[in-house]
């Protein structure tokens, strides 16, 4: 596999996996979430390469969606999905999983219904799980911060997602605690 396939999505493969190449030692991430309007929103993805910027609406449950989905894979699973709806496009995350390392696929899709191979991927990133997790919880914590839970309701038009971010943050911190044992 040519190691530059990896960031077209030529398929799953690790840093540690292609020849030459060696896992970064500081991966940065950060993302945002932006309430733009009743029942809308902005992320953006970053990292040391790229940016993206999504948008989300709330006719489905992005935020809880997301956090559900990163909770799965904190816990072990290997594959792990969630997706934004922006009425008609649609924003598909795919997360996979190999021992500390994730590799996060961001896809556009024309409609939500779309199947991944009419897709254009817009952003992927090779991160270490903790790195991927840490960044989802600051963000939703600096939404909390930000709006406050009672104002994001009125902005967002749903609750805060509390208690899908409390338990990615308990599976987080158990995970954490394992591995330092």
């Amino acid at each position: 596999m040519n190691p530059n396939d990896v960031s077209r999505g030529a398929g799953l493969a690790f840093a540690h996996d292609l020849p030459g190449r060696r896992p970064r030692q500081q991966a940065r991430h950060a993302q945002t979430w932006t309430l733009d309007g009743h029942g809308w929103a902005g992320c953006i993805l970053e990292n040391h390469q790229a940016k993206a910027e999504l948008t989300a609406s709330c006719v489905t449950n992005a935020p809880e969606d997301l956090l559900t989905a990163l909770a799965r894979l904190i816990a072990g699973e290997t594959e792990a999905r969630a997706q934004f709806e922006a009425e008609p496009t649609a924003y598909r995350w795919i997360f996979y999983r190999e021992g500390d390392d994730s590799w996060v696929r961001m896809l556009e899709l024309l409609h939500g219904s779309h199947h991944d191979n009419k897709s254009t991927e817009i952003w992927s990133a090779q991160l270490p799980i903790n790195v991927l997790i840490r960044a989802v919880i600051r963000c939703f914590d600096e939404v909390a911060r930000s709006y406050c839970e009672s104002s994001y309701r009125s902005k967002w038009g749903e609750h805060f997602p509390r208690v899908e971010l409390e338990a990615l943050r308990r599976l987080w911190h158990a995970r954490r605690r394992h591995d330092d044992a």
